[in-house]
Parts: C-alpha cells; sequence; structure tokens
C-alpha cells in the first residue's frame, strides 16, 4: 500500500474495534441519484485517501469503516451527504457517501475509502487534485449542525496535554478532549456551548499551537 492520507480521519470520533469485518473487495456500494440532480455545494482541492489501520473501526457516523465501500470523509459536510467526485487531471468520477470527519491535513479537503481512492486514480498517486460536488445532503449547509475545533496531530501525549489544559482554562464552558489516533499521535477536540458554529468559528480563530494544525468540523 503505498503512502496515501496520513489523514488521521478518523479521530473526528475516536474509534473502536468492531466484529464486523467486510474484508472483502468484491464488495460494490452502488449510490443512486436522480437524473439530473444539480449539486448545491461545490468545492476544488486536493483529495488523499486511507485504509488500514482505519478499516473496521467505527467512523464519525456510528458506521464501522469498510475501506471497500465507496464513502469518503470530509470536514464540514453533513455526515451521510452524497457527492460526486471528478479526478481533474483524468476525468474519472464517483459517487460517494460522506461517512466520517477528515482529512486532518493542510491543502486536503476529501478523504476517500481505498475503494473510491482506485476508482478515481487517487490509489496509485497517493493525492490528486479533484473537483466535489454535493447532490443530496440529509441538512441544511449554511444553518445548524454541531460544530467543534480539533487540532492535532501531537506526537506526544504530554504536548496535547499541555495544549487542551490551557485551552480549557482559557474557554471554561467548553467541553476538552484528548484522544490517540490508530495511525500515531495524539489530537485535541473542543466543544464549545450548544456546539455552535460561531463559537466554534472564533475558537478556531484564536487557537494556534507550535505543534498541529487547527480544523474547524462539523459533528453531524
Amino acid at each position: 500500500m503505498p503512502p496515501a492520507s496520513g489523514s488521521g480521519s478518523a479521530p473526528a470520533n475516536q474509534p473502536s474495534k468492531s466484529s464486523t469485518t467486510g474484508d472483502s473487495d468484491e464488495q460494490d456500494e452502488k449510490i443512486e441519484t436522480p437524473a439530473g440532480t444539480k449539486p448545491v455545494f461545490e468545492e476544488t482541492g486536493m483529495a488523499s485517501w486511507y485504509g488500514a489501520p482505519y478499516h473496521n473501526r467505527r467512523g464519525s457516523n456510528g458506521e464501522v469503516y469498510n475501506m471497500h465501500l465507496m464513502t469518503a470523509a470530509h470536514l464540514t459536510l453533513p455526515l451521510g451527504s452524497i457527492v460526486r467526485v471528478t479526478n481533474v487531471k483524468t476525468g474519472h468520477s464517483a459517487v460517494v457517501r460522506i461517512t466520517d470527519r477528515g482529512p486532518f491535513v493542510e491543502g486536503r479537503i476529501l478523504d476517500l475509502s481505498f475503494a473510491a481512492a482506485k476508482a478515481l486514480d487517487v490509489y496509485q498517486p497517493g493525492v490528486a487534485k479533484v473537483r466535489l460536488e454535493a447532490l443530496q445532503v440529509p441538512a441544511p449547509l449554511d444553518t445548524g449542525g454541531r460544530w467543534a475545533v480539533q487540532i492535532g496531530s501531537f506526537a506526544g501525549q504530554k504536548n496535547a496535554g499541555e495544549v487542551a489544559d490551557h485551552l480549557q482554562r482559557r474557554y471554561r464552558t467548553a467541553k476538552v478532549l484528548r484522544f490517540p489516533s490508530p495511525a500515531g499521535g495524539w489530537w485535541v477536540r473542543v466543544r464549545v456551548v450548544d456546539d455552535d458554529r460561531a463559537r466554534a468559528q472564533t475558537l478556531a480563530r484564536e487557537t494556534q499551537t507550535p505543534e498541529g494544525s487547527v480544523f474547524l468540523v462539523r459533528l453531524d
């Protein structure tokens, strides 16, 4: 397996192991969308992919992540959104379902499953420029939602703990969580009062760390 995203997509929802495996490459999840569906959201940027060690661990939507299904991780689209992704260089397109959060790497907009990466010619290079078109979303994009700030990754638990303690003292009403990634490293997530988007955006703008990056993430 080539060096893929290194994204740490799963830390958006601390993963847990499951007895459900679904390891077969022959699995095929065909996602249907009505003909002529127009995008409600469009974005162009770099996509990567993630497989092991996140395979068979629980994703942000509560499902066990199966890298052989047509899914992807995005930071802010509602979970369950149906998205058409096109490789800008090759023109190959695929429809995927947003089931997870990520990629937690600066400059990337989407983390594809192993199956989606193969369909979109992203598997071999590891990263490629794509056009994303959201065709169906289960919740409004501009209002509501549950929002948080995720910071990482940190090489050690001590560094993550220092940042978490600092943020807890500064934002006393926030809920601060630190947790390890299955790919290595530690993450800090801050949930503001009422998971409010505006509060989370303010916290993201105000937060700087000597290690790791700051990401605004939608939890639902």
